[in-house]
């Protein structure tokens, strides 16, 4: 059975011609290149041919009756819609004004009588090529739209995601103004705050590598890390040794985060600043209207590993109404029309030109989008000024509550013991260590800890329960003979005890941790008082613990040992 369509490698050239010579001299000239041929005698037909047939390439006669080729070209030319079905006119006109008609009615191009046979074959050709390259436009134009559909629908997923995770947190206080301008969808720039249960207010302004959500991505870690710790109180330090270490782990080398974190204490009026990459800090005083500047001392973070991560900080005291202020450098490399960028001279001016320090805030950001107007912004765009401010001023009344009770978790104690059957298989010190460094402040001293609680949890083991002795210890050989008893006499020890018992006690400057390790021999080994040199075997646990502690103390038999750990306080 006949098919009336055109084989893959033809066309279907629809020729419309009222004079038959022409039309037959025309219908030769197509069928000898291979391809199908529909005719009609005048446009009436022509439009009809095209909507019956959906020709590849129309030959058009421009004069012809009921319908001329100039009418009917326009009509076909709506029918194709976006697909390109070239329109060749056959005219004997020659004048320009005739041929531009020919143009402006949708003519692609035209061929003057009588024909050369050449030159058809030429110009069906080069059409033909033109179709295919449309064609193979659109439907790469049809796949970038699927594709940014898709995108886009990702994206307002993964924006609800990050909205939520990076949400503003305390940034509504009275005390706060912040204004953030992204350039896409996700901004380069995180700012994030939170009230610690000290009733401290803890804010992060940080600028990532980059723009939109290769920059974002960094964000959602930085922001959860920052809330999860804020709110159970960790300190400063604590949170940026935390961030840090997480970005460094999960972003590719050349990302990273240029970042200013500050924390504020209402009470004691006073601020903590850290200064990671982002351009000066500024801290306006109220009393004299003079701005002292915060410059970065550290390196971003997510650039270097905890080891070489440097987290101190720089300390200032505040008076009411004054204001700290914090920006990326979108503020500094913000560009007018003419190229030209506001800079940090511009920006100092504002400050020393403001009266009124209740519009400085305004004032900065007026200055700078004023300077853009019409320019283009080549970074995200942050600012935020923090006021100094008395603290019912700053913390709502449910705040104050939820602070109060998280405040009220500073005292407490933890009684934990250790069995003869798990003596040989369970070690204890990873379940408390994990207990305390979820202390507030007690993070950066998890290397003190273990050694007090390993030496504390070793004598009373090995010289309590299993009654070794350290002298023992004395001799390379004696020190293996040891170790071995020790081993035999794990697995087979019935009875006895290990006790831990820890007391936690905070205040607003002074954290102080009670350890008391009790066991169920006859006491501990006090190696401190027994003179072990420099390069004996053992003897030196004891006496580590007395430089790592305020105190240290034998109770009961000597079976009772009572360490305290003391540090400052970040409330």
């Amino acid at each position: 059975m006949s098919s009336n369509r055109a084989e893959p490698h033809q066309l279907t050239v629809l020729i419309a011609d009222d004079t038959d010579t022409d039309r037959l001299i025309l219908e030769s000239i197509v069928k000898k290149e291979g391809h199908r041929v529909i005719s009609a005698k005048d446009g009436v037909e022509a439009v009809a041919a095209f909507e019956n047939e959906q020709p590849d390439i129309v030959l058009m006669d421009a004069l012809m009756p009921k319908l001329d080729g100039f009418g009917a070209a326009r009509q076909i030319k709506a029918l194709t819609g976006e697909a390109l079905v070239p329109i060749i006119f056959l005219t004997s006109l020659t004048d320009t004004e005739s041929l531009v008609q020919c143009l402006d009615a949708g003519g692609d191009d035209f061929l003057s009588k009588p024909y050369n046979r050449f030159i058809l074959q030429a110009k069906i050709k080069s059409f033909n090529r033109m179709r295919e390259i449309h064609a193979t436009m659109l439907a790469q134009r049809d796949q970038i739209s699927l594709h940014n559909d898709h995108l886009l629908q990702e994206q307002t997923v993964a924006k609800q995601v990050f909205d939520n995770i990076a949400h503003s947190g305390c940034l509504d206080a009275k005390n706060v103004k912040y204004y953030l301008s992204p350039l896409a969808v996700f901004n380069g720039d995180v700012l994030v705050a939170a009230m610690r249960p000290s009733g401290n207010m803890i804010v992060l302004l940080g600028d990532f590598t980059g723009h939109g959500l290769p920059a974002a991505i960094g964000a959602m870690p930085l922001a959860s890390t920052f809330y999860g710790m804020a709110h159970k109180g960790f300190s400063l330090r604590d949170i940026l040794r935390e961030i840090n270490q997480k970005l460094k782990d999960i972003l590719p080398v050349g990302v990273f985060c240029c970042a200013s974190i500050m924390d504020i204490n209402f009470r004691k009026q006073r601020i903590k600043v850290w200064n990671g990459g982002l351009p000066d800090c500024f801290l306006y005083r109220a009393a004299d209207g003079s701005v002292e500047s915060v410059a970065s001392t550290h390196l971003p973070l997510g650039v270097v590993g905890d080891k070489d991560f440097r987290d101190d900080c720089q300390h200032f005291a505040l008076e009411r109404g004054d204001r700290f202020f914090m920006w990326s450098d979108g503020i500094h490399e913000a560009r007018n029309a003419s190229g030209d960028m506001f800079g940090e001279e511009r920006l100092k001016q504002v400050f020393i030109d403001n009266e009124n320090p209740e519009k400085l805030y305004d004032d900065v950001l007026a200055s700078v989008q004023n300077f853009v107007d019409l320019g283009e912004k080549d970074d995200d765009l942050s600012l935020l000024e923090v006021k100094m401010d008395a603290p019912e001023n700053v913390v709502s009344q449910s705040s104050v509550m939820a602070g109060s009770s998280e405040r009220g978790l500073r005292g407490w104690a933890l009684d934990f013991e250790v069995k003869p059957d798990s003596f040989a298989y369970f070690d204890p010190l990873p379940l408390l260590l994990n207990i305390l460094v979820e202390v507030p402040g007690l993070r950066l001293y998890t290397g003190s800890l273990y050694t007090i609680l390993a030496e504390l949890y070793s004598n009373a083991l090995e010289h309590g329960v299993l009654g070794l002795d350290s002298s023992l210890k004395a001799t390379s050989e004696g020190f293996s003979q040891y170790y071995e008893e020790r081993k035999r006499r794990l697995n087979e020890v019935s009875e006895g005890y290990v006790r831990f018992h820890l007391e936690h006690r905070a205040d607003d400057d002074k954290g102080t941790l009670d350890i008391k390790v009790s066991d169920s021999g006859k006491g501990f080994e006090q190696s401190a008082s027994k003179g072990f040199g420099p390069d004996a075997y053992s003897g030196r646990g004891i006496s580590l613990i007395t430089t790592l502690c305020e105190s240290i103390t034998y109770q009961g038999q000597g079976n009772e040992v009572v360490v305290v750990f003391t540090w400052e306080t970040d409330a």
